[in-house]
């Protein structure tokens, strides 16, 4: 399995991750010329866009990796989305980051980081 398709395998399990705590997942792998959303979701009424990091090592390098070149990379992919889906663009919107850790092990563990950043102080 290469690289993307482990990403893809890691995105579904935060989906259903996320879906188990009440977070419906409206899109995964959003992808346009500025850069790829992982996770589209709606949490209540706020659009969520998630960054899934999935490291065999533990959650601090897996947050760390979210560094503000990606940061920046998501809002300006995030703010083409919004462009492409107006229905969603009047609902306030969060930036969220899943971090796994030891995903080599049976006992990977999930840590939600809920408004991890804004568009604000990536800018």
């Amino acid at each position: 399995m290469n690289r993307r398709q482990a990403g893809r395998v890691w995105e579904k399990r935060a989906s259903a991750y996320l879906r188990r705590r009440g977070v419906k997942t409206l899109e995964m792998g959003y992808q346009c010329r500025f850069g790829e959303i992982d996770l589209v979701c709606v949490d209540a009424r706020t659009l969520v866009i998630v960054e899934v990091r999935a490291r065999g090592g533990g959650i601090a390098r897996a947050l760390e990796s979210v560094d503000t070149r990606k940061r920046r990379k998501l809002i300006r992919t995030a703010r083409h989305l919004l462009m492409q889906r107006p229905e969603w663009s009047e609902r306030p919107v969060r930036f969220d980051v899943i971090a796994i850790e030891n995903i080599d092990s049976a006992q990977a563990r999930y840590e939600w980081i809920k408004d991890a950043f804004d568009a604000e102080s990536a800018s």
